[in-house]
């Protein structure tokens, strides 16, 4: 359609797409819709490759969240049952990402509850970081709203890339949580930038948001230009404020994915939370509407994928594992 031959133009030339492009896109349905993946499997084919890159994470502080995120079950408003404990111990830290390692990833990422680590788990960490780099792996931390100084210790440690998700758009933020802001997590990003990290932010989706909320995180990520960004879709979890939603319909779960492509033709799209339960049997479409980045292995409270059976389906779908560094 002449829409898209439109869209695919403006990128290829280089040139960004529009908002309200963008919303013009998001409302195409039926057989247009496969359409939109073809798109977006061609920009991403052109600005990244074939190669997927994977990583891995490890739940290393877990619950007992001082945080309301309405989607969470760790959140302070949570009642799910989940484990619960504190920072576990580094031995822990590095056998899973020794794990991780032999499983193909190549980044592992430290990732803790709370609105923040404290000075003497950020020192702990920061031990940890080295010991997963010497692994040769690339490490990432996700460890809420830290400052420039905290940030720079664990730059120096050889960490690489921090990860700090807006989670939706600036005005829908306060529907989803009250006890942090969006600016706050938007300071944090620049403070990464500013120490010389690699930065991963992204969102979640199927939280009751509109379209226009989802195309505004994306031109607001666009704006902060992270090189990575996550895509999750809402799990809901039984003792969350949202247990009852409905999760996504794996059609909108990929026009999202697309729809990234295309506004952020150049950064790694990576599907994370909620891959397999929102897109079920549709699991290998994520790289034909756009992916070229997986998360592996299990995510915080909920199960994921084996690292064996990600590798085959990158296989089976004629591309390549980005190799280790």
């Amino acid at each position: 359609m002449a829409l898209l031959r439109q869209i695919e133009e403006t990128v290829l030339s280089g040139k960004a797409i529009a908002r309200e492009q963008a919303i013009a896109l998001a409302s195409l349905s039926g057989q247009d819709s496969f359409g939109l993946l073809s798109l977006a499997n061609r920009i991403r084919s052109r600005f990244r490759g074939d190669t997927i890159d994977l990583c891995s994470i490890i739940n290393a502080k877990s619950g007992s969240c001082t945080e309301d995120c309405s989607f969470c079950a760790q959140s302070s408003t949570s009642a799910a049952e989940i484990s619960r404990f504190s920072l576990i111990d580094e031995e822990q830290v590095l056998q899973s990402a020794e794990l991780a390692r032999r499983g193909g990833a190549r980044r592992f990422c430290i990732v803790t509850s709370g609105r923040r680590v404290s000075k003497k788990e950020l020192e702990y960490i920061a031990s940890m970081v080295a010991g997963v780099r010497a692994q040769g792996l690339l490490p990432c931390a996700t460890l809420g709203l830290l400052t420039n100084d905290d940030l720079g210790l664990l730059k120096n440690a050889g960490l690489l890339r921090y990860h700090n998700n807006l989670e939706t758009s600036r005005r829908f933020f306060p529907n989803i949580c009250t006890t942090h802001t969006w600016e706050e997590k938007v300071e944090t990003i620049r403070a990464a930038k500013a120490a010389g990290l690699s930065v991963c932010s992204g969102g979640i989706f199927g939280l009751g948001e509109t379209w226009e909320d989802r195309i505004d995180l994306a031109f607001a990520l666009k704006e902060l230009s992270p090189d990575s960004v996550p895509i999750n879709f809402l799990t809901p979890i039984a003792g969350t404020l949202f247990e009852k939603h409905i999760p996504l319909e794996p059609l909108e779960a990929l026009k999202i994915i697309s729809l990234y492509r295309l506004i952020l033709p150049d950064k790694e799209i990576r599907v994370c939370g909620g891959r397999i339960q929102t897109l079920g049997e549709l699991n290998a479409f994520v790289f034909f509407a756009g992916a070229d980045g997986l998360l592996t292995g299990n995510y915080l409270t909920t199960l994921g994928r084996n690292f064996e059976d990600d590798r085959r389906l990158i296989s089976h779908c004629g591309l390549r594992v980005l190799p280790q560094p």
